[in-house]
């Protein structure tokens, strides 16, 4: 089978708005379809169509599927139930179970969801942990190569997600145990190998805790408090840099405290002060703006005992609620920003606590056919 380049075209043009899941049937139609699907150019087509469109989104979401019944978190079956699934980003129905790809039987986390890869690794991190990098609307999965260290660290973070200024795809593995030892280690998926930065700037070297942290545009962005102050801590995955920002004065405790991605920029949204509105609550809210912060109109919305979870692609506060029917289990819901509106997904988050964590998520997936083809390079 042969095409003009007219017809190609045209084909390419309808190919291009499908879902990976179709194309990838798609694969065995004929030689021909097969090599356009599985080129470059298409891949890249079709994931930058998904991300400037937002085609083919998804929640992804850490859940109980039979929630129905109450729950017993010390019952053993309990664990084995949860699941990590795709949800409609319309209907909010479910889509598709996400299975460990290896058949592990143990629960996972997702470290980082980027241009329809996520990173996968154990709920509970060391530095045995196996790590791999899962597309699961192709199915096809990279195990991240072992790394050699000998020292026991007192936590270990792990961040995953695309660095366009060198366009390649990253893990980076921060390490800590006191002021003095503290190291990163980078995982280039360009080139399949771990380089590893000891270098600590001086403003590090002293006593301070993490908190939560997230990925964006290569750079791993880390909240840490100093003894009475609160700082944003940057590293960059493509030159090894770090940078220091200190957060706003009226941050003043790591409750209520969250960091997230708000139109392609950090955020900060701080859940402290009372609202002026009657019935309301409202979350104090910062973005950061060439190296500044800048204050924005606070989110406000219906009181009633929400926690903070994210911000979704569309730029909507995603927020839990404790489910008190049963254990475990908390309520997903969306608030608009400019209306003020909150919507329930219907969606019930599975919470898990390891120690002093709790581990519950819910965040937005752009399908694409990345791994289907050797180059993972994006068209940026």
């Amino acid at each position: 089978m042969t095409f003009t380049p007219r017809k190609k075209e045209i084909l390419i043009d309808i190919l291009v708005r499908l879902p990976a899941k179709s194309l990838v049937r798609f694969l065995f139609t004929c030689k021909v379809w097969s090599d356009l699907i599985s080129s470059s150019s298409f891949v890249s087509t079709h994931l930058n169509r998904n991300v400037t469109k937002h085609a083919h989104v998804y929640f992804l979401c850490f859940h109980h599927p039979n929630f129905e019944c109450l729950v017993d978190p010390d019952d053993p079956c309990f664990e084995q139930e949860l699941q990590w699934s795709l949800f409609s980003y319309e209907t909010f129905e479910q889509c598709s179970e996400l299975s460990h790809p290896l058949g592990s039987p143990e629960p996972y986390r997702i470290y980082g969801s980027t241009n329809g890869l996520i990173c996968i690794s154990d709920a509970i991190l060391s530095l045995e942990s196996p790590i791999h990098i899962w597309n699961p609307s192709v199915r096809k999965l990279r195990t991240l190569p072992m790394t050699t260290n000998n020292i026991e660290f007192s936590y270990i973070d792990l961040h995953f997600g695309f660095h366009p200024g060198v366009n390649d795809y990253k893990a980076v593995r921060m390490m800590g145990i006191d002021k003095d030892a503290f190291a990163v280690e980078i995982y280039s998926l360009s080139t399949d190998s771990w380089k590893r930065i000891e270098v600590i700037p001086p403003w590090l070297k002293c006593d301070w805790q993490h908190y939560k942290g997230i990925f964006l545009n290569g750079v791993v962005y880390h909240l840490i408090e100093k003894g009475p102050t609160f700082s944003l801590m940057s590293f960059d995955s493509g030159n090894a840099e770090f940078e220091e920002f200190i957060t706003p004065g009226a941050i003043c405790r790591s409750r209520g405290l969250f960091i997230a991605v708000y139109k392609e920029q950090i955020c900060l949204l701080f859940d402290f002060y009372c609202c002026e509105e009657e019935g309301m609550e409202k979350i104090d809210f910062w973005v950061l703006e060439e190296k500044q912060w800048t204050q924005l109109a606070p989110f406000v919305y219906p009181s009633d005992s929400y926690k903070i979870i994210g911000i979704s692609i569309d730029n909507e506060l995603l927020l839990r609620k404790h489910d008190f029917s049963s254990v475990g289990l908390a309520d997903l819901y969306l608030c608009n920003y400019e209306s003020k509106q909150v919507r329930q997904a219907g969606i019930k988050l599975a919470v898990m606590e390891y120690g002093h964590h709790e581990l519950f998520f819910a965040t937005t997936y752009i399908e694409s056919l990345l791994f289907l083809n050797k180059s993972l390079k994006r068209d940026v």
